[in-house]
């Protein structure tokens, strides 16, 4: 396949194109031991997917419990690495992941073997209230897990069960912090104590969290106030009168619209702005802003480091926290171990929600945004010590095998073979874009686009979707070229019959 230029990160001034990394294996010489031995070599087909035992479960899951989303149901024991097998005897190659949340690929020995240590045992059968009686080992699990991999110049996290809840507590954090600052460092009047009981102010202040058009954020009340994707999401829910600026929409190729996206993001930025403004006036001041890094379910939509840096800005001179949420886009998928990390920030975001690959919820913050009180940020559990016994062994895996790494070459790849077919085929596919592993092209519509879905699950390929119509992928971090080989020679071929 031919080299070609792909769409990147400049940290310094935006965006720019820049020759492809040549393949190499070499940081996954150890890796590929550990993930090969029993993996298979190509999808295997025996029926259309659902298939007739798929379908009876699924009658019988209906019976109990709304299941429209179910896709097909998977045989997890015969699953392995970046394969996944379903009851009816299909394997496919899975370039989706449980939406984005398996790291090094299913039943991945290390992790097998974390899950059967002696030592790990007790954190599996037995649950604690974590905000009151952790383990003796929960300190040491936590420099050895989340800390080791915490996003630079941000030194506190806070573990939770899943991204939405991390969100929501996140945005807690925010609104404490601000009204901290506006009582001058001061502990909250008696006044404010009992008027937040009823939902009155001064205890429940009239501030508000500026979100984006086409940000997914979560499920929860709060993470859907700063929601706006799907109507599906959000139907029938109260929600907060909050700000919603418009998310950039990039033009593609990058190099062949220079003038048109910088003139986009200052378009959006100056949204923000004025939106910021017009709250203030309203006496309804914003005490921070979110944003996804990549928004994921509304479409695999970028911005460049510039615009982030001047989100950044705006929230400062503002005197707002900065959240930028790393659910699906953190762990090593983009070439770096946390998106963020590639907008080259002034300084650390505010806070950073984290879930998906790392297998627990929770969110990294300053130190301005950790509570003065305790039971401030709190719930029965609090997160979960299993997960961080079995996140200890990926970030192991990760590290040991050069997987951060992996996935920016592997990404480069992939993307390069997507140009190529875009280019065979430009009255289907569009906007091939990515950033290390994550990667997305443009349907004409949301029919063509479910239908090249489905062709390609029959096929062997599992991959997702998102926005109005595009097709989303999102494979493990232990993909390797001939995964890649696999899903570009099926995909092709699949679009050549729907020609």
């Amino acid at each position: 396949m031919a080299t070609r230029t792909l769409l990147r990160i400049d940290s310094r001034c935006g965006w720019r194109w820049r020759a492809a990394l040549p393949v190499s294996y070499a940081g996954l010489a150890r890796g590929q031991s550990t993930t090969a031995a029993a993996e298979p070599q190509r999808p295997e087909m025996k029926t259309e997917v659902p298939g007739p035992k798929s379908l009876q479960l699924l009658k019988e899951l209906s019976a109990v419990q709304e299941s429209g989303a179910v896709q097909f149901f998977a045989d997890y024991e015969r699953s392995f690495g970046n394969y996944i097998a379903d009851v009816d005897g299909n394997l496919m190659l899975d370039m989706y992941t449980q939406i984005a949340s398996v790291p090094l690929g299913y039943n991945h020995p290390r992790v097998i073997q974390a899950f059967k240590d002696p030592k790990n045992q007790a954190a599996f059968v037995n649950r604690p209230a974590l905000g009151l009686f952790p383990s003796g080992d929960h300190v040491q699990r936590m420099r050895q897990t989340l800390m080791s991999v915490a996003p630079p110049g941000l030194s506190n996290v806070q573990t939770m069960a899943c991204g939405a809840c991390s969100v929501e507590h996140g945005q807690k954090a925010m609104f404490m912090s601000y009204q901290r600052r506006k009582r001058g460092g001061e502990g909250p009047s008696k006044e404010e104590m009992e008027s937040c009981l009823k939902n009155q102010a001064p205890g429940a202040p009239n501030l508000a969290i500026l979100s984006f058009k086409d940000g997914f954020h979560g499920r929860t009340m709060g993470a859907l106030a700063v929601t706006h994707t799907k109507w599906i999401h959000k139907l029938d829910f109260p929600a907060p009168d909050w700000p919603v600026a418009d998310f950039p929409k990039l033009r593609y190729p990058l190099d062949q619209f220079t003038r048109e996206n910088e003139q986009e993001e200052r378009r959006c930025l100056n949204m923000v702005r004025d939106l910021m403004a017009t709250w203030e006036k309203k006496g309804c001041p914003v005490a921070g802003i979110v944003s996804e890094t990549v928004q994921c379910e509304g479409g695999d939509n970028y911005a460049s480091a510039s615009f982030f840096q001047g989100l950044q800005d705006i929230a400062k001179e503002n005197g707002a926290s900065l959240m930028l949420d790393e659910v699906q886009t953190g762990c090593g998928a983009t070439g770096k171990f946390w998106a963020h990390e590639h907008f080259n920030l002034r300084s650390p975001p505010d806070v950073v929600p984290f879930a998906k690959k790392m297998l627990t919820g929770g969110f990294y913050h300053s130190d301005e945004q950790r509570p003065t009180e305790s039971f401030r940020i709190f719930n029965t559990w609090v997160g979960d010590p299993s997960k961080m016994a079995l996140l200890e062994a990926v970030l192991e895996v990760i590290k040991k095998d050069g997987l951060v790494d992996n996935s920016k070459v592997i990404g480069d790849y992939m993307l390069n073979g997507l140009l190529d077919i875009q280019n065979s085929f430009p009255a289907i596919l569009s906007g091939v874009r990515g950033l290390g592993t994550l990667a997305a092209v443009d349907c004409p519509d949301a029919a063509t686009r479910d239908k090249i879905i489905t062709l390609m699950k029959n096929k062997g390929v599992h991959a997702g979707t998102c926005g109005t119509a595009t097709l989303r992928l999102r494979p493990t971090l232990t993909i390797q070229r001939k995964h890649v080989d696999i899903f570009l020679d099926i995909f092709r071929g699949v679009l050549k019959d729907l020609k």
